[in-house]
């Protein structure tokens, strides 16, 4: 059990809760994916000495996860950027089509629809579905500058939260099982060995990993976290809402059968800044 006690919201518990039953497009471990969690660290302030020999993914039935709609648009926007804060994004058409073309696809899922018609009924979004899409759109591919004292629009809520940022000698952002198995793959990503994982009396799988690791041995991520097999609109869905409730920072949320903690943070006041989970109950 975590240090702290455990006070979940109750409102945020049942919306969340049902667009994680809803999120029939999730994927399974020893069906979809499998994983190797290796060696254990026990240090989240530095790099410690690599405790894994071999990559965190085993296998990811590629074939199989980027025919669903969702998951090949997504998939889509990962080269997207640039990896350095302080370099200027450059956003060009065939990439606004590819945020588009994303955005359509997660609106046609039940996840998507039920977020939608929570927000509507809170007064937080528009009714409209394209005036919706805009608000989406804008949150999370929105240019910001996240460098101080550079004038370039270097950063968006997606490239932190779901691509991955590089700032000096240190890795920013990454929070997503899917680029992080594209990365390991590309050979980019140096998998250190993991602090925790999540799970539940009755579960066979985990679904939440704490882990650390180095990106092409240059930039360190001494602790990062993220959900294993969910679909990219269960996690759009659940930090769009956090963040348009203002349920910013830490929030204890049970989540189905998990204990978890999302900490969501802003970025000038209209974007996300980072967006992540972690179980509140760890094994």
């Amino acid at each position: 059990m975590a240090n702290r006690g455990f006070d979940p919201d109750p409102e945020l518990s049942e919306i969340l809760t049902k667009l994680w039953d809803l999120d029939t497009n999730k994927c399974y471990p020893g069906s979809d994916f499998q994983v190797d969690l290796q060696g254990y660290v026990k240090s989240g302030r530095a790099l410690e000495r690599d405790r894994a020999k071999y990559n965190l993914f085993e296998w990811v039935d590629e074939e199989k996860v980027f025919e669903r709609k969702t998951y090949k648009t997504f998939k889509d926007l990962l080269d997207n950027y640039e990896l350095e804060c302080g370099e200027a994004e450059v956003v060009t058409p065939e990439e606004k089509k590819e945020n588009v073309a994303f955005v359509d696809a997660i609106m046609e899922t039940d996840v998507m629809q039920e977020a939608h018609k929570y927000l509507i009924s809170k007064g937080k979004s528009p009714e409209h579905v394209g005036q919706f899409k805009w608000q989406l759109y804008k949150i999370w591919f929105s240019l910001v500058r996240r460098t101080r004292g550079d004038r370039d629009q270097d950063s968006s809520s997606f490239e932190h939260v779901f691509v991955g940022e590089g700032r000096d000698d240190k890795f920013i952002g990454l929070h997503n099982w899917i680029q992080f198995y594209l990365q390991e793959k590309a050979g980019n990503i140096d998998y250190h060995g993991y602090f925790r994982h999540s799970t539940v009396q009755d579960d066979e799988h985990f679904r939440l990993i704490a882990l650390q690791f180095d990106w092409r041995e240059e930039k360190g991520k001494p602790i990062s976290s993220c959900f294993l097999g969910t679909s990219p609109e269960f996690e759009i869905a659940a930090y769009t809402i956090c963040f348009l409730l203002d349920r910013l920072c830490k929030t204890d949320v049970q989540l189905g059968e998990y204990e978890v903690e999302i900490d969501v943070k802003p970025f000038a006041k209209n974007y996300i800044g980072t967006a992540y989970i972690a179980a509140a109950r760890m094994y």
